[in-house]
């Protein structure tokens, strides 16, 4: 369980496909204090295991095994060595909560459609799967590549948001451009009670994960 609130950007070092999965590298400092293999870390909003780790100087190289499938359908199958990418540990019991409930299960890309200044902050607008619209609230919880947002206004293609400075400045967002895919999550709790709401008027979930 994660909470959207972004540690640190590290840079991906590697990308290798394998017969059985693609192994992604990142470096990074804040994240791998006191991690150890099989923990989970969300890379732009994608829960991974941790496989591997070796020390690289002041930072840490932290290696990551994809299934296929992951890699298709998360915003990570464009990436490329070089780019930055958000970095959150799991969740600690005692630990603050800042964000909201993030599970890492990515259930869908969208693509940038708007991304400017207005006055001193940024507005973000974000199209969105089909499976993902119905659970956009006006002032509810997305994630968008692991950063916890609060959404300003529902749209008739997803959603738009208002990033302020420190937002931008400490995530990926800062490199994105319209046109970029990112990872989405809806709300936990939303899916939730839309679920039961559904079970109880006897349909079934319209909602379909993806990752």
């Amino acid at each position: 369980m994660f909470t959207g609130i972004v540690e640190e950007m590290g840079t991906i070092m590697g990308i290798r496909q394998g017969d059985a999965a693609i192994r992604l590298v990142v470096r990074a400092r804040t994240v791998a204090v006191g991690s150890r293999i099989g923990d989970s870390i969300a890379v732009n909003g994608c829960c991974l295991t941790l496989v591997h780790r070796r020390r690289s100087g002041r930072d840490t190289l932290l290696g990551f095994d994809l299934l296929r499938e992951t890699w298709d359908r998360t915003s990570l199958s464009v990436a490329r060595v070089g780019a930055s990418v958000n970095l959150e540990r799991a969740l600690a019991a005692g630990d603050r909560f800042g964000g909201h409930f993030v599970t890492g299960h990515i259930d869908g890309t969208g693509t940038i459609t708007r991304w400017e200044r207005v006055g001193d902050d940024h507005v973000l607008e974000v199209s969105a799967p089909k499976d993902v619209k119905p659970h956009l609230v006006f002032k509810g919880s997305v994630t968008v590549d692991g950063i916890s947002l609060t959404v300003a206004s529902v749209t008739a293609r997803g959603f738009r948001a208002m990033i302020i400075p420190h937002t931008r400045d400490v995530t990926v967002l800062k490199e994105r451009r319209v046109g970029d895919p990112v990872n989405l999550e809806a709300d936990l709790l939303g899916k939730h009670v839309a679920r039961c709401l559904e079970a109880r008027m006897g349909g079934g979930s319209s909602f379909k994960p993806e990752t």
